[in-house]
């Protein structure tokens, strides 16, 4: 009798601005480190992580309710918020990815 093969396995996260679970790859991990909070674009940095969307309104949210901080079992200092701030900024809003998302079908 032959096993059955089971697929590879895909980690699972849950977004802490919204609540969703997806594969770890498709969120952005957030790190708790001596130095403060870091975004941990690479997966391996040592410390207690966690997880959000690359939008923008799941940041804010998450910065916003306090779940982010709640998340890491820290208080985020002045300097962490300037830092993922700085880093909010660059991540496209929903409206962007609404409009990409039209275009695509559009265009398909």
């Amino acid at each position: 009798m032959a096993k059955k093969r089971r697929g590879k396995h895909i980690p699972q996260r849950t977004c802490v601005g919204c609540h969703q679970t997806l594969p770890k790859r498709q969120l952005v991990r957030l790190v708790r480190t001596p130095e403060g909070v870091r975004v941990d674009l690479t997966g391996r940095l040592p410390g207690r992580g966690a997880y959000l969307h690359d939008r923008r309104a799941c940041w804010e949210r998450a910065l916003k309710k306090g779940t982010l901080a709640r998340a890491l079992r820290v208080e985020l200092t002045p300097d962490d918020m300037a830092r993922l701030q700085a880093f909010m900024a660059v991540l496209p809003d929903d409206e962007d990815d609404e409009n990409a998302a039209e275009a695509s079908t559009r265009a398909g």
